[in-house]
């Protein structure tokens, strides 16, 4: 009887584990979705206000969040010496453009068609003054007393 027992808690033990293994497994292999108001906050960005990369000038490239004048300026040079973009993602190929500054660009630029974006869109990062991360002041660090 004892080894009955045993064999049964044994088996019982690697089924739980292998569940939860494979919860877990699944929980990695499906595919995450946006959230619904950034999806619909993306579109209505696109909707109203897009910028043709091919076609717009350093100044106009300085409206996009997180591009200034030097990376604007890039984007024309790359584009003189290589050819207009074939794809909105090919503005990653310009040194300054990364994977994170084009995600907030994306929803604003276009290969196509006509620009309509007429002033410069703000990133929404909180940054202090000389554009650094906000510090804690002096008196904050001291310990009380």
């Amino acid at each position: 009887m004892k080894s009955i027992r045993r064999i049964t808690g044994n088996v019982t033990s690697r089924l739980a584990l292998g569940l939860t293994l494979g919860a877990v497994f699944l929980s990695f292999a499906m595919p995450v979705q946006a959230a619904p108001a950034a999806e619909k906050e993306a579109k209505d960005a696109k909707k109203g206000s897009a910028l043709n990369i091919n076609s717009a000038d350093a100044t106009q490239l300085a409206f996009l969040p997180r591009i200034g004048p030097s990376v604007a300026q890039r984007i024309v040079d790359y584009r003189k010496k290589n050819g207009p973009f074939k794809t909105a993602d090919d503005l990653m190929l310009v040194q300054g453009i990364g994977e994170k500054t084009y995600q907030l660009i994306k929803p604003y630029v276009t290969v196509s068609g006509e620009s309509s974006l007429k002033e410069k869109v703000k990133s929404g990062k909180a940054k202090d003054k000389k554009g650094g991360k906000a510090k804690e002041s002096k008196a904050a660090k001291e310990p009380a007393g």
